[in-house]
């Protein structure tokens, strides 16, 4: 769809446009998060979690832009394993009192010693890493006020992919 959407921006506009290939790059990031998004909220929706998985997807979505983290191989990939934790997850788990604390202490304390950790394409100038580490420490911390089973879940399951594992599984 990409490659359709880009061909027919350069043929109508091929003087003022950058190349195919850019906005076909830009397009799939755009369509892809389209997709995940919206398969997302129609499955959370049937499952009658639609609350839920929405708060689940912007809080690991605004983390994730903060801290970075680990990137599966395809989108495809990508596509079906964000749309399978953004449902399952705040579906199947609920923490409250003490296990929440603790969940939330341990993103806290991950996003501490290794956020951010941004993909090697996304060329984040190295001064702004103490403020995407302030940030990441600061939305987690956030939790314990709000004190959201949800939000702690995505914040946990955000945290792990920030940590730079040695010999991961390539998915």
């Amino acid at each position: 769809m990409a490659i359709k959407i880009s061909a027919a921006i350069k043929r109508a506009n091929p003087e003022e446009t950058c190349s195919e290939e850019i906005m076909q790059y830009a397009l799939n990031i755009i369509l892809n998060t389209l997709l995940t998004i919206t398969a997302s909220l129609v499955i959370g929706g049937l499952l009658n979690n639609f609350t839920e998985t929405l708060i689940f997807y912007i809080c690991f979505s605004i983390l994730r832009i903060c801290s970075g983290g680990f990137h599966l191989r395809t989108a495809t990939a990508c596509n079906i394993v964000t749309t399978l934790i953004c449902v399952l997850t705040p579906f199947l788990l609920n923490f409250t009192g003490s296990s929440l604390w603790i969940i939330n202490a341990f993103s806290l304390i991950i996003m501490f010693l290794f956020a951010p950790n941004p993909d090697k394409n996304a060329q984040i100038p190295l001064r702004w890493f103490p403020g995407l580490k302030m940030a990441s420490i600061a939305l987690v911390g956030f939790n314990f006020i709000i004190g959201s089973s949800v939000i702690g879940l995505a914040f946990l399951v955000q945290s792990l992919t920030v940590i730079p594992w040695k010999g991961r599984l390539k998915l």
